[in-house]
């Protein structure tokens, strides 16, 4: 027989393992979901994954000026930025469907 409130921490540790099995599917299901994001009215799209990797990045052409390289560069990370936001938004959102709510700190 285990000491009183053993049992307790027993149940607890087994819900922890079971929260960190759930937490290393939701890590390998991210990378197979993608986020897009566009700047400029679509002149610059990012596709990115769950796991913040670049998959595809789109500029048109007719945004491409020579004689105005910032323009493009704002483009670019402003359209970035908003995948990165977008994707920050899915784990958060998985993430507290697996947690119920708890703030872990490090995992997102």
């Amino acid at each position: 027989m285990l000491p009183k409130g053993m049992g307790n921490i027993s149940g607890l540790l087994k819900q922890a393992m079971d929260v960190k099995g759930k937490i290393e599917e939701l890590k390998e299901s991210l990378a197979n979901e993608t986020i897009e994001a566009s700047a400029g009215g679509g002149m610059v799209n990012v596709v990115m994954t769950g796991k913040f990797e670049i998959v595809s990045l789109q500029i048109d052409p007719d945004v491409i000026d020579k004689d105005d390289p910032e323009m493009l560069e704002t483009l670019v990370r402003a359209a970035v930025n908003e995948a990165v936001r977008k994707t920050q938004e899915l784990v958060k959102s998985r993430m507290t469907e697996i947690t119920g709510g708890i703030d872990i700190p490090g995992i997102t």
